[in-house]
């Protein structure tokens, strides 16, 4: 026992004057100081609301911390707030990556795992990425220092666990949040960013509704004209040409930072969807509807719920419609709806061709016999909103037909960038999570380590206290190893047999002509632009360009 403890002395003194050498090495390549980036994150949706968060307790504890180094000197600070850690698409952030592609970054330090972010791919930046750019990484209140020659598998694993576990974590706040929102939804207490136009929350309750006079009146008007036999279209081209703000404009002028998701960017203005959305909202009458749609956690757009889903109570606030003018709408409602014969009314394109200029979706008219589409802004509310994109639906065919067949010729051997595919995932599994094999060697030489440390115990080389010990340091580490082989496995099931667009592509070969079920299947969306530019996003458009671009093996 006695020449194994030397042993792993000699060892240690080993790895700590090689250590010492490559930082000197290190050091003296970078003029003896690394020029560091601070980076602070903080985010109330990943539910980081403890006070020692903050971005100015994040900012001292950090300038505290690099003041007490010599081998650091501030390059610069990079902040995000209020941007959530389950991905990176944060403004600062990016800025630290391109000063770091720049080399004006060698270090960069954090308070701790989760400001960096909160998914599994905070693993690759700290084991790959910037170890690739021979960037050090410092997680303080984590006690992680990574260098970039650093090799220690321990570590590299501690570091994929905590990540894992920052990454359920805001999966949870998320999981109570819809639970308090749902609850309070069901009490008949509005929880909504904005109250529906014709109302404002409440000064002294926000989960409370108020009548604003104002655009209520325009509420009421809209009703009334409907009644009176105006159509959507001309209430929204009336009160365009009288200059009344729409609901979005409205908000903004009273000092709201209101967007709808729902709405264009460019719409500033009346148009047949929002009138119709007013004249179905029962929020009108008094009555609360909330839980319409539901939103994936760090997904920018909603899914619509079906209406046995939604929540509504009635009587909640005061009504700005009666019900007697409420059901004469919803009746007229009923009745002007067009019985629409859709196997001879749906076009080929329909839900699919948007105007590129205003986002507007573009609209099928009857031109000398031709069909052709038109912009819907222009079609409705006239040229001063956008101009008339006018193209046939048989330029469209023929533009659409020639580009997908350009693609299928594109592809020389399918198979192979099936199988390359295929190769490639598992390949980038195995890199960002480990190799089960290594993991089970590791486990093997854990558990030898526990028996050793039992036979000391027995032979009264070690006392029980200290046996404990290692055999709870063992048995922890076995349980992490363990749990990361599942995660592995579990993920290697999940690795898809073939791209399903492939399938496609090979079951159609060349395609003679265009129909309803290949534009469904294979087709996003298409813009046209002014002077018939037209640009067609696939649902298998950033696959494909991956697969035309990589280089064969």
């Amino acid at each position: 026992m006695g020449k194994t403890r030397n042993r792993s002395s000699r060892n240690a003194q080993r790895r700590v004057a090689v250590n010492r050498f490559l930082d000197k090495e290190y050091m003296s390549e970078n003029f003896n100081q690394l020029k560091t980036a601070l980076y602070i994150r903080l985010s109330r949706e990943d539910g980081d609301k403890a006070e020692s968060l903050s971005v100015s307790n994040q900012r001292l504890q950090l300038k505290e911390y690099i003041d007490s180094r010599d081998d650091l000197s501030l390059y610069d600070i990079y902040v995000d707030d209020g941007y959530t850690g389950t991905n990176f698409c944060r403004p600062n952030f990016q800025r630290m990556i391109k000063d770091i592609e720049d080399k004006k970054v060698q270090c960069v330090v954090v308070r701790d795992l989760s400001r960096l972010g909160r998914s599994t791919k905070v693993s690759e930046y700290i084991n790959e990425y910037f170890p690739g750019k021979k960037v050090r990484f410092i997680a303080v209140n984590d006690s992680v220092d990574k260098r970039y020659y650093d090799i220690d598998a321990g570590d590299d694993m501690m570091i994929d666990v905590k990540s894992m576990f920052n990454g359920l974590y805001p999966k949870d706040i998320s999981k109570k949040v819809r639970s308090t929102f749902r609850s309070k939804q069901e009490n008949g207490q509005f929880i909504g960013a904005f109250a529906s136009f014709g109302y404002v929350k409440s000064a002294k309750d926000h989960n409370k509704l108020e009548v604003d006079e104002y655009a209520a009146g325009i509420v009421r008007r809209i009703f009334a004209m409907y009644i009176k036999g105006t159509g959507q279209s001309t209430i929204a081209k009336i009160l365009n040409a009288e200059e009344v703000p729409c609901p979005s404009v409205y908000k903004k002028r009273q000092g709201l930072n209101y967007h709808n998701n729902n709405r264009l960017d460019t719409t500033s203005y009346w148009t047949y969807s929002t009138i119709r959305n007013i004249l179905k909202n029962e929020i009108y009458i008094g009555n609360m509807v909330q839980n319409k749609s539901f939103r994936h956690m760090c997904k920018k757009s909603a899914v619509s719920l079906p209406r046995e889903q939604w929540i509504v109570v009635e009587n909640t606030h005061e009504p700005i419609i009666d019900k007697d003018t409420w059901n004469k709408v919803q009746e007229l409602l009923k009745r002007n709806t067009r019985q629409t014969n859709l196997a001879e009314n749906i076009h080929m394109f329909a839900g699919y061709l948007k105007c590129g200029d205003c986002g507007r979706a573009m609209v099928k008219i009857k031109r000398g016999g031709v069909c052709c589409f038109n912009c819907g802004s222009y079609n409705r509310y006239g040229k001063k909103f956008c101009s008339i994109h006018n193209i046939t639906e048989q330029e469209m065919e023929e533009i659409i037909l020639y580009d997908l067949n350009l693609i299928i010729r594109s592809i020389k051997d399918v198979g192979s960038i099936i199988k390359e595919e295929q190769k490639r995932q598992k390949k980038n599994l195995a890199d960002s999570l480990g190799d089960v094999t290594k993991c089970r060697a590791e486990i093997g030489r854990l558990m030898r380590k526990k028996e050793r440390a039992y036979e000391d115990y027995s032979d009264n080389i070690i006392t029980r206290d200290e046996y404990v010990n290692y055999r709870d340091k063992y048995e922890e580490q076995i349980a992490v190893i363990s749990s990361r082989i599942d995660t592995v496995e579990r993920v290697k099931e999940r690795i898809p047999e073939k791209s399903p667009w492939i399938k496609k592509l090979m079951q159609r070969g060349e395609l003679y002509r265009l129909d309803r079920e290949i534009v469904v299947e294979m087709i996003s969306m298409i813009y046209v632009y002014e002077g018939n530019r037209i640009k067609i996003v696939y649902k298998f458009s950033d696959e494909l360009e991956t697969l035309l671009n990589r280089k064969p093996v």
